[in-house]
Formats: structure tokens, C-alpha cells, sequence
């Protein structure tokens, strides 16, 4: 009898481990296999959240195909405290342990609302773009000007929202005095700026900012950016170029940015001005010029005059006979690293071709050939 009782308890053991065995099996295909998501979505996880309430919302949105075997799984794996708030983007497609390693990663936002302060070299902007899942492309929703015109009400909505990431975007040939200008005009910023950064010593680049962030702190972050560029530039340097100092090469890459924004134009510009420290020639370059008269406060916004191509600043390389004391603006990584690589070239001139580019010359004859075509081209727009 209790042999009876004992095989046929043996069997139940037997055939629960084995339906205990299936159910985790299952579990952990369903856990790891592709998801059901059929379009990319943004998830938005507040401050606070649970990996509970994380997981309904992602059943309810058809991204998980059991909200429990998702919080088990993040539970098993010991990532359910891990939680973070922000937005993420959730691709199709992804399986549900993919989805917890997005949500517990950390790091910035991968979707979701942009508010974007634009620092250009004319003019600064202020964009707020929100990016479309389903493409993975930002979609802008408006774009003003600060202090000329009205705010658009969405930037407004979008800067109390807790999830909205913020940044500020520097392009290549801003000046130091513009990035702290456009800092001073972010009200929602902290800390006053004692002193303007020296030229040149400030990374052109998308930098993530926050509420209450200290204005000395986001250009203390530039400028760490700038010198690790520069070292790394400086240390896969061409044997032969004509800078001594990593200063210099920072001088003469400030110099290339402003001559140029054609990027494969980089290059043939930077052997130039090479080309013309080796043989003494002065560089003869307007943005010095320019600088020597604004010191990168503004824009000159005309024409220079003859008189200021005759007169005597530090920075006026029509008069000096070798590079500017300090940069003329702060270069981006393309223009460091042409200057300390140009191309090999014998070119000694260049002037604008009317493309936006430039024509290039080895001898002052073909130089004076494109500056005439430059100057009829000129004549033909203002005739126009």
C-alpha cells in the first residue's frame, strides 16, 4: 500500500517538475525572444515610477506579451531597482530583456521632446523638436529667435516637463565672447561668468544641460572637450607642418574655420596657409581682419575697408608677417586636425568661387584670373 502511495507521489513530483520546468522554459523564451512591437515607441518613465507600473503600460501599448513575465525578469536579473526616469525609444521588435537593459541603462534620453539653444556665428536660435519613433527622426515643432522674436508657447510646455531633454549646440567658428553671451541669455542657468574664456579654448559641439546648471560649469565641460581634441590632434601630427606649439595649430585651425564651411575644402586650405608660412609669405586672410576690429564681440556686419586691411592690429595678417597672437574663434575637430594635416599641395592662393567654395591657385597670374571671375560674378548679383 504505501508503495502504492509512495510511486505514485514520485510521479506528481515528477510531472510538476516537469510543467514547473516547461513554465520556466517558456518564461524564459517569452523573456528573451523578439517582441511583439510592430512600430518603434517612446516611452516616457516618470520620476518615482515602478517596473509595475513600467510594465502595464508597456502590455498596454503591445510592446510586452505579459506584463508579469517582465517584472519577473527584471526582478530575477536584480535590475528592478534599477529603474530610470527619462524617454526612451523602444525599438520593434524588442524583446522584453532588451527593453529592461534600456530602461535601467541610464544616460541621456533616446526620445521625446528636445528643447535646442542653436549658437551660430550670425545668430542664435532656440529649437524644440520632438522625434518621431516610428522614422527615428526629429520633427521640429518651432524654432525663434531669442530676444527678437515672440517665445512659441511649445518651448514653454516643453521646459516644464520633467522628461524634456535640454541642450546647447555650439557651431564650428562661434567666438568665446558669443558662447558666454548666449549662456548669460538662458535664464534658467546659474552662476556668473567673470570672465570671458580665452579664444579658441572652447569645443564646438552639442553639450546636454539642466535646469539651474551652473554657466561656468558647461564651459569648464567645453573647454576639457577642446583640450583633449587638441592633444589628440597634436600628438598625430604631420611631421612637416609649420606650427610649433599646440597653441599655433589651435591659431591656425581658427583661421581655417573661418576661411571655409566647405568640409573638403578643409584640407587645401590648411596646405595654403602652410605653403605660405614656409616660404614667409604673409597669410592675407580677411576673418583677421575682422577680428582685429570686433575681438570676436559681434559681427562686423559690412565690407572691410581698404583702410582696415592697411591698418596695424595684432591680428591683421595683411600686415604681420606670420600668425595672429591668439585664434580668431573657437575651431571645430575638422579644422584642428587640417591643421595639423594638410593636404600636400604647391597652392599659394585661394578666393571664393560664387559657389560657396573656392577656386585655388599656385601662381599670383591664375589667382588674379579667379579673383576676376569672383569679382564679375559679385558685379552680376548686385546688377540683379
Amino acid at each position: 500500500m504505501w508503495r502504492h502511495v509512495v510511486s505514485n507521489a514520485l510521479t506528481l513530483a515528477i510531472v510538476i517538475l516537469f510543467l514547473v520546468g516547461g513554465v520556466i522554459v517558456w518564461g524564459t523564451s517569452q523573456y528573451k525572444d523578439d517582441g511583439p512591437l510592430a512600430e518603434a515607441i517612446c516611452l516616457q518613465v516618470p520620476s518615482g515610477a515602478s517596473m509595475g507600473s513600467v510594465s502595464a503600460d508597456l502590455a498596454e501599448r503591445g510592446a510586452v506579451s505579459n506584463a508579469r513575465i517582465f517584472r519577473l525578469g527584471a526582478d530575477y536579473s536584480e535590475k528592478a531597482s534599477q529603474l530610470k526616469a527619462g524617454s526612451f525609444l523602444i525599438e520593434a521588435g524588442a524583446s522584453m530583456e532588451q527593453i529592461v537593459d534600456v530602461v535601467t541603462r541610464g544616460g541621456r534620453n533616446t526620445c521625446g521632446t528636445e528643447v535646442v539653444f542653436r549658437v551660430g556665428v550670425t545668430r542664435k536660435q532656440v529649437q524644440v523638436r520632438q522625434l518621431d519613433p516610428a522614422t527615428n527622426r526629429y520633427v521640429e515643432q518651432a524654432r525663434f529667435e531669442p530676444q527678437v522674436e515672440p517665445v512659441a508657447p511649445v518651448y514653454t510646455a516643453a521646459l516644464d516637463a520633467s522628461d524634456t531633454l535640454i541642450r546647447f549646440a555650439v557651431a564650428e567658428g562661434v567666438t568665446s565672447w558669443t558662447i558666454v553671451d548666449a549662456l548669460n541669455n538662458i535664464d534658467f542657468l546659474s552662476g556668473e561668468v567673470a570672465s570671458v574664456p580665452s579664444e579658441g579654448s572652447l569645443a564646438p559641439d552639442s553639450y546636454e544641460i539642466s535646469k539651474g546648471q551652473d554657466r561656468n560649469e558647461i564651459l569648464a565641460d567645453m573647454a576639457a572637450r577642446q583640450k583633449r581634441i587638441l592633444a589628440q590632434a597634436w600628438a598625430e601630427r604631420a611631421d612637416d607642418v609649420e606650427v610649433e606649439t599646440p597653441q599655433e595649430a589651435l591659431i591656425l585651425a581658427s583661421i581655417i574655420e573661418k576661411e571655409t564651411a566647405v568640409a573638403e575644402e578643409r584640407g587645401q586650405v590648411a596646405s595654403v596657409f602652410t605653403n605660405r608660412l614656409k616660404r614667409g609669405m604673409r597669410l592675407q586672410t580677411d576673418p583677421t581682419v575682422i577680428y582685429g576690429i570686433t575681438k570676436g564681440e559681434g559681427i562686423l556686419g559690412r565690407g572691410l575697408r581698404r583702410s582696415e586691411l592697411r591698418a596695424e592690429t595684432p591680428w591683421n595678417t595683411y600686415v604681420i608677417p606670420a600668425l595672429p597672437p591668439t585664434p580668431i574663434a573657437n575651431p571645430g575637430r575638422a579644422s584642428i586636425e587640417a591643421a595639423l594635416n594638410p593636404e600636400s599641395t604647391d597652392l599659394l592662393f585661394f578666393v571664393a568661387d560664387g559657389t560657396g567654395g573656392h577656386a585655388f591657385a599656385r601662381t599670383l597670374d591664375e589667382h588674379n584670373a579667379n579673383v576676376a571671375k569672383w569679382r564679375k560674378i559679385e558685379a552680376e548679383r548686385n546688377a540683379n
